[in-house]
């Protein structure tokens, strides 16, 4: 388990002169083994502060610490994308896309195999599984797949980006079960990130708010939730209490 923390991250896209600040002055803590619920709607910042995690977007300021020391080149972190049929390459069989992710060298090569079919049973696929290709498998198997993948590289941290928004209804609440319960049985740091606040409730011990860029409000899940201080807080909260009904 580890700690990753944002000081002070900013993201700005464009030039100086024609730029967007797009992840302003963000401090964020992500407490070794628990789940931050990181909400707020399209266009907030939040995939921007995920995908600035794991390098895929350089920084304009500031530094993410994992165990309170700059992430290493090789980041430890592993992202679970929302599209997971554009996230695995329909060229390989599910197998062979576990198997690519796992530590070069970790495993002998007539171990691979059985290692591949513990991560596929850590998400509920069978074995079998591990011989077909993406397009043959449905959003929600592709989506544990995924999950699987990251696994694989064997994560100090795992950050779930929008995981369920591309399922159906019917679906979403079956991986939720799942990510809560990969989460505990392998005391999982997770930044868990969703512009739907009842999705981040269910899954989280902590609660932060984005918006524009900024956060705006951040604590236990259950104050945030029982008695929301920032009006946008109430207003997300509003329109989960809404869609439920």
């Amino acid at each position: 388990m580890s700690e990753l923390r944002f000081e002070e991250v900013s993201v700005r896209y464009g030039t100086r002169r024609r730029g967007h600040t797009v992840v302003d002055g963000v401090n964020l803590t992500v407490a070794s083994g628990t789940v931050v619920g990181l909400v707020g709607e399209s266009g907030s910042g939040k995939s921007t502060l995920a995908r600035a995690a794991v390098g895929l977007i350089p920084l304009s300021g500031g530094q993410i610490l994992l165990d309170g020391r700059p992430l290493p080149k090789r980041t430890p972190l592993q992202m679970v994308f929302q599209d997971p049929y554009s996230s695995l390459d329909p060229r390989m069989t599910v197998g062979a896309s576990i198997a690519e992710a796992l530590p070069r060298g970790a495993f002998a090569r007539n171990a691979i195999a059985a290692e591949v079919t513990r991560l596929l049973e850590l998400v509920d696929l069978a074995a079998d599984r591990a011989g077909l290709y993406p397009a043959a498998l449905s959003g929600g198997q592709r989506q544990r797949v995924a999950l699987a993948r990251a696994l694989a590289g064997r994560p100090a941290v795992l950050i779930a980006d929008e995981i369920t928004s591309a399922l159906d209804v019917s679906i979403q609440g079956t991986v939720l079960n799942l990510v809560r319960q990969v989460q505990a049985r392998m005391r999982l740091t997770m930044l868990f990130i969703s512009h739907d606040l009842a999705v981040v409730r269910y899954v989280s011990d902590t609660v932060a708010v984005m918006q524009g860029g900024h956060i705006v409000e951040c604590g236990p899940a259950d104050d945030i939730l029982s008695n929301p201080q920032h009006p946008y807080t109430r207003q997300l909260l509003a329109a989960a209490r809404s869609g439920q009904r």
